[in-house]
């Protein structure tokens, strides 16, 4: 009981050293906008301004449309037109578009708003995309921010830019843990919508629409995009079924695209590409970015090229369609469309705002809906390990560098009198001497880390096994949770820390690093000692301990939402993905 008073006075000085954050942006005290630079994609060696692509398409377009016009002249065409009309089949779908299929038209368009939206604010946090596993600055193919600068030290965070708040959620700098919320929460929702749409589908004769099921609409898309080409659009027969051109692209999206955005969204955590093995190290986190990009792309492609035509190729009908469930030319669709649609522009409007205002609100809000499947995600032990050729030759620096005279002056002695101090619910409180620490067996590691931001990078790490430090100072039935606290503070004052699961501790690869890739860890990444938790994301693995504490519970820390940026930046306290 002595140990345990003792151990407890010692901790308490740390948590007066929490700060509390309010409970919503402050944006006085926000990270400063900073722009960014239009979007460009690298060939060969040359970045190319996408906007490029407008004129392009516009040259490009202009004798597309003149040549199909001039084949549509050739008897050889007309006749294959006349053969392969576009209609994939004969088959007629006599449910039109029931209530069901509009209802869940809506909810996919309400959803994909908010998915999009939050999507971009998350890749403005890094804005860069790669194929390769590691980020290194150079090896980018699109990215919308300058040069890394090589003349200073330039963070993650320093990377990041603004982006307007009409296009992301919440429209401000490094806003990534409240647009993840946004973009998790509508996933699992689109998810949910879509599985019942699957149910639906084929329960229904609605799946005829949708899946081709002989060759002929491969001539019939081609046959269709040629009349669309020549701006003499196909008899349009949607009430009852799809052309092979919609056919096609709408089988893309709904089976192709959607499930690949989900996956490759998962494959971006690092408790599940942490588990997959070989499977991961293919669909490594930065090409499983790259792919969910091009997935957004092509949703945002089908998205303009549906728009356009359900306005271009008889307005009153495709809205009665899809809004009244009715096949003529009233005004039906259209008055249930203008609500509709005052609805999205409004829920549109206020997203960023109501975030800004209410963001603890949108934290909580996340964590009711992602909570459980992160929980789920959690129990996945991390097993993956890369190769010394594997480890990648930049890894991003991150986190704010100790400023007190006590760091300093350890520093200047090479740590040699650091002292771990490790308390709270344990029946063995200690302290341990960084000499001590590296005389306990260690443990090496080469492993993939997942910053929050987008950015990853795989390095070899030394250092004690959790496992030994929970062997020794052996934690009380009561214990729960571990909390580290760092020498350095957050960005809005008061020392950082972070608080972790007991089962996470237990992990295999649950390390207290003092090595990184064969030498000394240095300070920029986390000297003298680091937290690595293979199954969390970056900014939950603790730089700079200086003390470890065994609780029950985290809500008399900081604002109790687990962390310094769980309080401060609203992230979530369970990270796996």
């Amino acid at each position: 009981m002595n140990n345990y008073r003792q151990t407890q006075l010692l901790q308490k000085p740390l948590e007066k050293s929490l700060s509390i954050a309010e409970n919503h942006v402050k944006l006085n005290s926000w990270m400063p906008p900073q722009n960014g630079i239009v979007p460009r994609i690298r060939v060969g060696r040359r970045w190319i301004n996408i906007l490029w692509a407008i004129p392009a398409i516009v040259v490009l377009l202009i004798p597309a449309i003149a040549f199909a016009q001039h084949l549509r002249t050739i008897p050889a065409v007309q006749e294959f037109i006349l053969r392969y009309p576009g209609d994939t089949s004969s088959r007629t779908i006599y449910s039109g578009f029931p209530l069901w299929l509009r209802l869940q038209h809506f909810f996919n368009l309400f959803f994909m708003m908010f998915i999009i939206r939050a999507g971009i604010q998350i890749l403005a946090d890094h804005p860069r995309l790669y194929w390769r596993r590691d980020s290194t600055p150079g090896s980018e193919w699109f990215r919308f921010q300058h040069d890394v600068p090589r003349d200073r030290i330039w963070t993650s965070k320093d990377d990041s830019v603004s982006i307007p708040k009409w296009l992301g959620i919440p429209g401000i700098r490094h806003s990534v843990g409240l647009a993840r919320w946004w973009h998790f929460s509508f996933d699992l929702l689109w998810v949910i919508n879509g599985a019942i749409f699957y149910v639906l589908l084929f329960t229904s004769d609605q799946w005829q629409r949708l899946v081709p099921t002989d060759w002929s609409v491969f001539p019939n898309a081609l046959s269709t995009a040629l009349q669309y080409l020549s701006l003499r659009f196909p008899v349009d027969h949607t009430w009852t079924n799809y052309n092979g051109l919609q056919q096609l692209t709408y089988f893309i999206t709904v089976f192709i695209a959607a499930p690949l955005a989900v996956v490759t969204g998962l494959m971006q955590g690092p408790a599940i590409s942490n588990k997959l093995g070989w499977f991961a190290k293919i669909i490594n986190r930065q090409a499983a970015r790259t792919i969910h990009f091009l997935v957004l792309s092509w949703f945002l492609f089908f998205i303009f090229v549906h728009v356009t035509l359900v306005f271009a190729n008889g307005m009153r009908q495709n809205l009665n369609h899809m809004f009244a469930g009715v096949d003529n030319a009233s005004w039906a669709g259209l008055l249930i469309f203008i609500p509709v649609l005052v609805v999205v522009v409004i829920a549109w409007l206020l997203a960023s705002p109501f975030t800004l205002k209410h963001s603890r609100l949108v934290q909580k809000a996340g964590q009711a809906l992602v909570n459980p499947i992160k929980i789920i995600a959690e129990q996945w032990e991390p097993n993956t390990q890369y190769t010394e050729k594997d480890i990648s030759p930049y890894f991003w620096v991150n986190g704010t560098l100790p400023a007190s005279d006590e760091f300093r002056t350890l520093e200047e002695d090479n740590f040699m009198n650091y002292r771990l101090s490790v308390g709270g619910l344990v029946m063995n409180p200690r302290e341990f001497s960084y000499a001590e620490l590296k005389s306990m067996p260690k443990q090496e590691q080469i492993t993939k880390h997942f910053c929050i931001q987008g950015w990853s990078g795989v390095a070899k790490w030394g250092g004690v096994p959790m496992r030994s430090i929970l062997d020794i100072a052996k934690p009380t039935p009561e214990a729960r949770y571990v909390v580290f606290y760092s020498f350095a503070e957050g960005a809005e004052g008061g020392i950082y820390y972070d608080v972790h699961t007991i089962q996470n501790m237990k992990h295999a690869l649950t390390l207290l690093a003092y090595e990184m890739n064969g030498a000394p860890l240095n300070v920029s990444h986390g000297a003298p000692l680091r937290l690595r938790c293979e199954n969390q994301l970056g900014f939950k693995m603790v730089k700079w301990i200086q003390a470890v504490e065994f609780v029950h519970d985290f809500a008399h820390l900081g604002n109790g939402q687990g962390g310094y940026n769980e309080d401060h930046e609203f992230y979530g306290n369970r990270m796996p993905i």
